[in-house]
């Protein structure tokens, strides 16, 4: 089978065209560059395991099928080096002499292959002079074509390390995780850190399971959704801000602990730490309460710190240390903000004495808790650096939420802040389906006052809470946010592939 360049690539970058005509020769001599299979015997890691401990100039007679892709190369003459490297970053040399590989083999080897292809090579495992672990090749194979070459990374004499500009890792991560080994791990780190909170759930007898995406009504947060429409129903639907409201159903059916990991969607601003698209952990507990929640949080997080990184004091990506071990400091929202004030605020203080201490103006429909909870973002939250729960806050800013048992005004809900930022939030969560309401029917005018954020009422959710839920304790905590927590990056490094906007548009 044969074909010729695109002819979209008449205007392509000149390697673009050189490597597109190396496919089109290739494919005309009845090579596929691109084979289904190959006789692969080892992998990089099992040469490196098994042959690592060889002697500079020691030779063997085994021989092993590996492959990799080409980050290295040097032609010189009869003799050429290549290294290839495996998905997780390890590298081993390999050799092709005239000797080994024959003349036309080599002279072959040298017009077709290309930093960044992918190459089989077969041959014996030996030691070169210098001590580096290699596979003298007999015969090689492309394994894959590269026709983009790869980017120009390199140590500048400063010591200084130029790679791919943000916006590129961004938005073509799997460039950055060729040539980046810390954006390979961190997609590692991800999935273990998923694994530990899996593990911690499991063992404590919850059930994982999965609630729709899809939703009539947008309920559980106070967020802006997006909206989508349905052909076969005629109808609105919206993408999900949070599992909330069909976890707890659950727990009314009498899955007493349940727990999930999916993602959620809020039509709001993409910044250092939000995104549009994020994975969030919902877990409830009957029978629980917001202090149950608290413990398990502390657990699971200082759990998936142990079994990823070994410790419970991490190393962030700037070298400094993060101590997340023993008991985490509690404080109340209200005397956090009465201390950074000068002045004693509760929840019985006016709006407008609120307002005048957060001295800017803020939208009509902000009740005195909203007013009260900004006040705390500026005077404190971004100054919580060690982990710190921040507890009992303002009843109507919380419409989801327990009254607190002993003070008015205030319900039985924290907030944990790690290195200036919201981790997690737990409840104790509002059972009572007469009080629900009245707290829906209160956002329906804040809604109506111009609140695009406010909840809905869920008549569906009122009529499960109607048949009866057990007093409960539930937490959600932002995934992307914990290995924002673990690791020190920004949202953008934690999510594989981001959403990020289009460079057209």
């Amino acid at each position: 089978m044969t074909d010729s360049i695109d002819p979209a690539l008449d205007d392509a970058p000149e390697q673009l065209r050189v490597r597109a005509e190396k496919r089109r020769r290739l494919l005309e001599s009845g090579i596929d560059p691109y084979p289904v299979q190959l006789p692969i015997t080892s992998t990089i890691e099992e040469v490196r395991d098994k042959y690592g401990n060889l002697e500079a100039g020691e030779e063997t007679q085994d021989i092993v099928g590996v492959a990799g892709r080409v980050v290295l190369a040097r032609n010189a003459g009869k003799l050429c080096f290549a290294t290839l490297q495996d998905g997780a970053g390890r590298r081993l040399q390999v050799m092709l002499s005239a000797r080994e590989v024959g003349e036309e083999s080599l002279t072959r080897y040298k017009a077709d292959v290309d930093l960044g292809d992918h190459l089989f090579v077969s041959g014996r495992v030996i030691s070169s002079k210098r001590g580096e672990l290699s596979i003298m090749a007999n015969t090689w194979a492309l394994a894959s074509k590269a026709l983009r070459p790869m980017p120009k990374t390199y140590v500048a004499e400063d010591g200084t390390e130029i790679g791919l500009a943000e916006d590129t890792r961004v938005r073509r991560r799997y460039l950055d995780m060729i040539v980046r080994p810390a954006a390979r791990e961190m997609v590692r780190v991800r999935a273990a850190v998923v694994r530990s909170l899996r593990e911690y759930f499991h063992e404590a007898d919850f059930v994982e399971i999965e609630t729709p995406m899809l939703q009539v009504l947008h309920g559980g947060a106070a967020a802006r959704p997006f909206s989508t429409h349905m052909n076969a129903y005629d109808t609105e639907l919206f993408l999900r801000i949070a599992p909330e409201l069909f976890l707890k159903r659950a727990v009314v059916g009498g899955v007493e602990r349940v727990f999930e990991i999916n993602r959620n969607f809020r039509n709001e601003g993409a910044d250092s730490s939000h995104s549009p698209e994020f994975t969030m952990l919902e877990a409830y507990e009957a029978y629980g309460t917001y202090d149950t929640m608290a413990q398990r949080t502390r657990e699971m997080i200082q759990k998936a710190a142990r079994d990823v990184f070994g410790t419970e004091i991490v190393t962030l990506s700037d070298g400094t240390e993060y101590d997340l071990s023993g008991e985490w400091t509690s404080i109340s929202l209200y005397s956090a903000i009465s201390e950074a004030v000068g002045k004693e605020v509760t929840a019985q203080t006016p709006r407008e004495e609120l307002v005048a201490l957060l001295d800017e103006e803020v939208p009509d429909h902000y009740g005195p808790g909203k007013v009260a909870e900004v006040l705390f973002e500026k005077t404190v939250g971004d100054k919580l650096y060690a982990p710190t729960f921040v507890r009992d806050f303002p009843e109507d800013s919380s419409p989801l939420t327990r009254a607190h048992r002993s003070q008015p005004g205030v319900v039985e809900k924290w907030d944990l802040y790690v290195r200036g930022f919201e981790l997690a939030t737990a409840y104790s969560e509002l059972v009572d389906p007469v009080v629900q309401r009245t707290r829906f029917e209160e956002q329906a005018l804040v809604a109506a006052a111009g609140d695009a954020e406010a909840m809905v009422l869920d008549e569906d959710f009122l009529e499960a809470m109607e048949y009866g839920m057990p007093p409960a304790g539930g937490m959600g905590m932002g995934l992307d946010r914990l290995l924002m927590a673990l690791t020190g990056e920004g949202i953008r490094e934690t999510i594989t592939f981001p959403l990020v906007k289009r460079l057209d548009s």
